[in-house]
């Protein structure tokens, strides 16, 4: 697990937390955070030789080995990934509905909409949330059944209760966090956390 140590994170992350924080601001720093996470999550990625020509020489530079998917978890995923394809512009982008039982706080998928080549190459899953871990898992195993084997679980901010069921499901799958928070509170929401960050995104 990785959680971003830079002063510039505490403060959007800082803005988030904010309950004044207006609909406009709140969606921009998301996707600020989400071009962030990106970078530290692609540090390790595989890249292949290209050779270009400057106006002046030849060089010899890199390029992505393999295509990324960025999969974000509906609704409040989709927050993120303008901040990662502002990095990878060229990525497939997948989509998983995935709504929380508020009764059981398990999560049922309702969409699902993947490349049908997601699992040739690194897969970005996004959430803004991990709380208690039940969606990101489900996700990562569906992710499994389509063959997928490298897939990296990109979040703004976690609850230690979802950091343990996603780690415990899943040792293979690395996170890349903006924050790390205190606990879950009876209703299965991060404190101090964000409060319902799909809500606030989407103003509803």
């Amino acid at each position: 697990m990785t959680v971003l140590d830079h002063p510039l994170v505490g403060v959007l992350v800082t803005e988030l937390r904010d309950e004044r924080t207006p609909v406009e601001r709140f969606r921009e720093v998301v996707e600020q955070l989400g071009r962030l996470l990106a970078y530290e999550a692609l540090r390790e990625v595989r890249v292949r030789e290209k050779a270009v020509r400057t106006p002046v020489a030849g060089a010899t530079g890199t390029r992505l080995a393999a295509s990324p998917t960025v999969v974000c978890i509906l609704r409040a995923g989709a927050g993120l990934t303008p901040g990662v394809l502002s990095l990878i512009p060229g990525a497939r982008m997948g989509h998983l509905g995935m709504a929380r039982d508020e009764a059981t706080l398990e999560p049922r998928t309702y969409y699902d909409k993947l490349p049908p080549d997601v699992a040739d190459g690194p897969v970005l899953l996004c959430d803004p949330m991990l709380a208690t871990g039940g969606s990101a898992v489900a996700a990562v195993e569906l992710l499994a059944g389509r063959g997928c084997r490298d897939v990296t679980f990109l979040g703004v901010i976690a609850a230690p209760e979802g950091v343990k069921r996603l780690t415990e499901a899943h040792p293979e799958v690395p996170l890349v966090l903006a924050a790390l928070d205190e606990r879950l509170d009876g209703r299965g929401y991060i404190v101090p956390g964000l409060g319902d960050a799909g809500d606030r995104i989407f103003g509803t």
